[in-house]
């Protein structure tokens, strides 16, 4: 797996060098574009007008346009350079509360590894947070961006969360309206939460439109007729207060 990021935790004078690693991978099938007529795969490339001919990554700059047609020019070595040491390292601010930070604010999660020198400090720092129940708020520099980020406790490592900056969050888009709703209703709809009350298992769950997609693909590579089989079925309209009952009454037949 890719190191995302090379760095280093620190609090007061505690340096622990580590290395950043994704928590999750994609699994998706993926689709190439072909030209409807041909089948051949459409070919995105690359190509300057004034030059009239493609080019190569090689000949590729970052430019940033400050205004119409007129661009500012920064080199990856610039980038590189206005980068301080402590840029490189997440200094911990200060440790909160994991609940006091609104799930709204988490991005991407990410294994923190230490260095073979760190292991100690590192143990020290996972153990301390995770006794005090605490999370620590810090900043670094991921790319080209000065990021906040959680650093949690969990259960054999430390993971690195990256979060939103507050003026990246947006209001909610409309307001939602909060009628009224009974007792008899609000104890109904508990009586049915409290019925399928389970211990979560990842274990359980998978994509089944990806196998089923993937098995339409396995179809398809040996020739065979791909069968629909979408199930038409009419709804009964009924009452919230109908709906609640029936369910509780197929979950404790169920059970």
């Amino acid at each position: 797996m890719a190191v995302t990021y090379k760095g280093a935790i620190s609090f007061g004078l505690v340096h622990i060098p580590i290395e950043l690693y994704r928590t999750t991978q994609s699994i998706d099938l993926t689709f190439h574009q072909l030209c409807k007529k041909t089948k051949e795969r459409v070919r995105y490339k690359k190509y300057c007008p004034n030059c009239n001919k493609d080019i190569t990554k090689d000949d590729i700059i970052k430019g940033y346009e400050y205004a119409k047609d007129q661009y500012v020019l920064i080199s990856d070595d610039e980038m590189e350079s206005l980068k301080e040491e402590k840029d490189r390292t997440i200094e911990i601010l200060h440790i909160t509360q994991l609940e006091d930070i609104d799930d709204l604010y988490y991005e991407k999660n990410y294994y923190a590894i230490p260095n073979q020198s760190g292991t100690k400090a590192y143990e020290l720092l996972y153990k301390s947070l995770k006794s005090m129940k605490v999370v620590a708020i810090g900043q670094c520099v991921i790319g080209t961006k000065e990021t906040l980020v959680a650093i949690v406790p969990a259960k054999d490592c430390l993971l690195v969360k990256t979060l939103f900056y507050n003026d990246e969050i947006v209001e909610l888009p409309k307001d939602i309206k909060h009628p009224k709703v009974s007792s008899a209703e609000l104890k109904m709809a508990k009586q049915l939460l409290e019925a399928m009350k389970s211990s979560f298992d990842p274990t359980k769950y998978h994509d089944t439109f990806q196998e089923k997609l993937r098995n339409v693909i396995e179809a398809k590579i040996h020739g065979k007729e791909i069968v629909s089989t979408k199930e038409l079925k009419e709804d009964t309209p009924m009452n919230l207060m109908e709906a609640l009952t029936k369910s509780v009454e197929q979950l404790e037949k169920r059970a």
